[in-house]
């Protein structure tokens, strides 16, 4: 599969900015809630979303209740749910094949990291 030609900065600043702007979307879809910050990544081999503010009020107040790791292990558990949505959303932008998805919270900094393998092009 060909994929968007990388070395024009504005095109590729151009991909960055959807590919932030649509995972803030999709997990505001999911979640109810987007986050407030994202910054995305695109390299040869790899995408990464890092978003700040990530968690509800709900999980914010468990957080300070002491259940961090149950927010940690439900989210974990829901994005494995929905990981198809994620995975499709940097494929249509990419225009490249995800190899592996992985998603991780950070539940003291507020934080997830989303990250897309690509396979070999």
């Amino acid at each position: 599969m060909d994929h968007p030609d990388l070395s024009d900065s504005a095109a590729r600043g151009a991909l960055i900015s959807q590919l932030s702007r649509e995972i803030v979307q999709l997990h505001a879809r999911l979640y109810g809630r987007g986050p407030t910050k994202a910054r995305s990544y695109l390299h040869g081999d790899y995408a990464v979303c890092i978003l700040e503010e990530v968690f509800t009020t709900a999980e914010r107040t468990l957080i300070v209740a002491g259940s961090g790791d149950h927010v940690s292990e439900t989210r974990k558990k829901f994005q494995e749910a929905v990981k198809e949505e994620f995975i499709d959303v940097v494929e249509r932008i990419t225009e490249r094949t995800v190899r592996v998805f992985l998603s991780q919270v950070d539940v003291e900094a507020n934080l997830a990291l989303e990250f897309f393998l690509f396979a070999n092009a």
